[in-house]
């Protein structure tokens, strides 16, 4: 199969333009854009071919930077499911509901996307040695991405990170280190060895594979839809790599003509009020984003205070008539019950983020009750416990009053 990638383009200057066919990192501190020849890839992956192929992201191989020369560092990854949540819906007003589910990928969590591909073309280019800064899931899918590829991985994780994740790297042989700092000051120290000749730097949005890798969940979507797009997508948001990949997926099927749909999507990204610089700068106006100073929340997939792609989240979202918006922080763990007794599945922090804005943009009337709403679960809750729930106790060395327990817990 050919290789239908012709070159990546510059996200701040379209003019200029960097080979397909080498490694590529970051242009002029600015991430890049990878573009194909959409006419041949309409022509290579028809719908009918996809139908036949394998359920994984590498059904979709004519839009990623790969042809048959390039072997895929796999776990064999499956398409995520589309949940349809009827009594969530109910509960919330609304007619149509779903969450595509990313916990159930190989390491719980949709960063397998972005770093099955990344570790594949970092090995494809001859790299031994690969490294990131990561708050918890990407660190652990680069671990256990770069062991299946057979090369040494090395993470700088800030030490209030999940135990899960943590040792989700040591297990899978990563060389790890604890910081004292928030991810985007780990990530300056990540760049210092990059450019050091350490390693190679695959942090969100240093290099332009991941971004493709993730670009498959919105083609994923675009195919459990019939290709008739939903009319909202909520995605919980730090760097928002994935936000901006789904938005490049459904602009490329648009071009190709796979869409069945009149309209695009508006896309929103949700952020906890403890760590909200992207919702800042879309309220300001802005294309860029200032810090977030002592960004604090227990989602910390989306404890980023400063994002590389800030500027290409924020012109999806205008683009698509979308927004950024905040969530109360104090309201996660209540969000991720609504969700869990509703229908059985469990969400994570970051994607319960989602459930608030849901409310508030119904209360708003910035939604109708009657749209399409896709809510995209990141990651296995299980992966954030700490501390158990508290419960009420019962002394099993003392008879039950049935009648008081009764009258109290029911």
């Amino acid at each position: 199969m050919a290789r239908f990638i012709t070159h990546f383009q510059s996200a701040i200057d379209p003019s200029i333009e960097l080979p397909a066919d080498q490694l590529q990192t970051m242009h002029d501190n600015r991430p890049l854009w990878s573009r194909y020849d959409l006419d041949g890839v309409a022509g290579a992956m028809s719908k009918s071919v996809l139908a036949a192929r394998r359920p994984d992201m590498w059904r979709y191989r004519e839009l990623l930077p790969v042809g048959d020369e390039i072997e895929p560092v796999s776990l064999n990854k499956f398409m995520s499911p589309m949940i349809k949540c009827s009594r969530l819906a109910e509960q919330s007003g609304v007619r149509h509901l779903w969450i595509k589910d990313e916990s159930q990928l190989p390491t719980c969590s949709f960063k397998c996307r972005g770093l099955s591909l990344a570790v594949t073309m970092a090995r494809h280019f001859g790299q031994t040695r690969i490294a990131m800064a990561s708050n918890g899931n990407a660190g652990g899918a680069m671990a256990m991405y770069a062991a299946r590829g057979g090369i040494e991985s090395v993470c700088f994780m800030p030490h209030d990170t999940p135990v899960a994740n943590r040792s989700e790297c040591y297990f899978a042989g990563a060389k790890l280190f604890e910081t004292n700092g928030l991810i985007d000051q780990s990530g300056k120290r990540i760049r210092e060895g990059h450019d050091r000749g350490l390693w190679f730097d695959i942090s969100t949005l240093k290099e332009p594979y991941r971004l493709e890798g993730k670009k498959t969940m919105g083609l994923e979507l675009a195919e459990q839809f019939d290709w008739k797009l939903p009319d909202v997508i909520l995605y919980p948001t730090g760097g928002g790599t994935a936000l901006i990949a789904m938005w490049k997926a459904f602009k490329e099927l648009e071009e190709m003509g796979f869409l069945e749909s009149q309209t695009m999507p508006r896309m929103y990204a949700v952020q906890s009020d403890g760590c909200c610089p992207l919702v800042t700068a879309f309220d300001n106006g802005d294309r860029f984003a200032k810090r977030h100073e002592n960004a604090c929340t227990i989602a910390s997939g989306i404890r980023v205070p400063t994002a590389l792609g800030d500027f290409m989240v924020l012109d999806t979202l205008r683009e698509s008539g979308g927004a950024a918006l905040a969530v109360e922080e104090s309201r996660l763990r209540e969000w991720q019950k609504t969700v869990a007794s509703a229908e059985g599945v469990m969400i994570c922090p970051e994607a319960a983020t989602c459930i608030g804005a849901l409310e508030k943009l119904l209360a708003e009337k910035v939604i109708d009750p009657k749209e399409r709403i896709v809510i995209i679960n990141t990651a296995a809750a299980q992966k954030y416990f700490g501390d158990a729930p508290q419960v009420p106790f019962i002394d099993l060395s003392e008879p039950t009053d049935w009648a008081a327990f009764e009258a109290e817990h029911f």
